[in-house]
């Protein structure tokens, strides 16, 4: 088993559930969070948000998935993240789980 540890903008919630469904994650736990990012060293004329204090709504989802399922679900978020006109993307971590119970 690994664990799949997925954050996204909360606009990128229904995207996430369905690549979840198509990779076979058939359970998973999200919860609605706060992103932040600290563009204070950016200069303002490059700064998409014109402020240096940014947070926004975002979805943080934790899944135990089954090895052989991890990879697909890696390329769909890779795909989605490709064809984005956005500078906002899906990010992934995954970890080996040692035990579990």
């Amino acid at each position: 088993m690994k664990l799949l540890i997925i954050t996204a903008i909360a606009a990128f919630d229904e995207d996430v559930k369905k690549m979840l469904k198509q990779a076979s994650v058939k359970t998973f736990t999200y919860k609605a969070v706060k992103g932040f990012t600290d563009l204070s060293e950016e200069a303002i004329e490059s700064n998409w948000f014109a402020s240096e204090m940014n947070e926004n709504e975002s979805v943080l989802y934790y899944a135990f998935v089954k090895k052989e399922n991890v990879d697909l679900f890696f390329d769909l978020v890779n795909e989605f993240n490709r064809k984005q006109q956005s500078l906002s993307h899906i990010h992934v971590a995954v970890l080996n789980i040692e035990k579990s119970n």
